[in-house]
């Protein structure tokens, strides 16, 4: 099958297309730098800006499946208008080329909670793309567990750097991490199973956790004994304040990442796991994996800005 991955220098995405190639499928790259992207050399290249629709186009040619794994969080304040514009663009596309089907890796949540912007934007992103005639498969994911995930990067740091933490209540949200290595096994699994296309997929770790949970595990495994001191009165906008002076994560994207975790990220629906076979691993094993990954790398790829949930 020949397949396209947009977001393939974001933190999913360059795992995604070595897994892709090992299933034997032929891969295409939608990069904005060509001459920078350091992938496998097995893959067809392509240059282009998902904001300007005449590059996206050649992109499409002869492709049967495009995963969409774009995202403009760290845009700033108009993320939203970007992310909407930025699935138009390629759905629209995908349709005039003849692509079959799509597969897009969204966010957990629950819209009845008042989802956060963040998980907003990937909801409407996820309609934007099941408006169109190439058959979209969605897979929901909450922390995704690996080197080089924002959002786990996150938690690591304030893991490592604060012995003593005073926290919004989210750290008494609930969550259903997932490595790194599920999810792809998960995106590359659906396109083996054509019952697949139209549907709508939540994909998990086998462990339930609070962030509280998450930050004390980690710590463990860092050495750490973390306190955390959970308070009423932190706002989310507070809160993204604090995470961008104690950890190296960018407040335009600690306060969306921050905002979500409010919403309690749980799967509720797992008929996946009857469809595709992977073995889930477990949070500690996923942590130890991310953390040795990150002591033995010197640098790790920061997340592009139009890259992955």
């Amino acid at each position: 099958m020949r397949v396209l991955v947009t977001g393939a220098t974001g933190f999913v995405g360059r795992h995604l297309v070595p897994a892709l190639l090992d299933a034997g499928h032929d891969v295409v790259v939608f990069v904005r730098e060509a001459g920078r992207y350091d992938g496998p050399a097995d893959v067809e290249v392509v240059e282009g800006d998902i904001f300007e629709p005449e590059t996206v186009e050649p992109a499409m040619v002869g492709v049967d499946a495009a995963y969409y794994l774009i995202h403009s969080m760290q845009s700033g304040g108009d993320f939203e208008a970007r992310d909407r514009l930025a699935a138009r663009n390629f759905i629209n596309a995908a349709d005039a080329a003849g692509v079959e089907r799509v597969v897009y890796l969204g966010g957990l949540g629950e819209e009845h909670d008042q989802l956060s912007a963040h998980l907003r934007s990937r909801r409407e992103v996820e309609h934007i793309l099941a408006s169109s005639s190439p058959e979209l498969t969605t897979l929901r994911a909450a922390i995704i567990v690996g080197a080089g995930s924002a959002s786990f990067d996150m938690v690591r740091q304030l893991a490592k750097r604060l012995p003593v933490m005073v926290t919004p209540q989210w750290v008494e949200t609930r969550c259903q991490p997932i490595a790194i290595e599920d999810v792809v096994a998960y995106l590359v699994g659906v396109l083996d199973h054509p019952e697949t296309a139209g549907e709508t997929y939540e994909i998990g770790g086998p462990d339930v956790l609070t962030y509280r949970e998450m930050l004390q595990r980690v710590g463990t495994q860092l050495g750490q004994s973390p306190r955390i001191v959970p308070v009423p009165v932190l706002t989310p906008r507070l809160s993204s304040y604090w995470i961008g002076l104690v950890t190296d994560v960018e407040t335009g994207v600690a306060r969306p990442l921050i905002e979500g975790l409010r919403n309690p990220v749980v799967v509720t629906d797992d008929r996946i796991r009857d469809i595709v076979d992977v073995e889930e691993t477990p949070f500690d094993i996923a942590v130890e994996r991310a953390l040795l990954e990150e002591r033995d790398s010197t640098t790790v790829p920061a997340e592009t800005p139009t890259t992955t949930p």
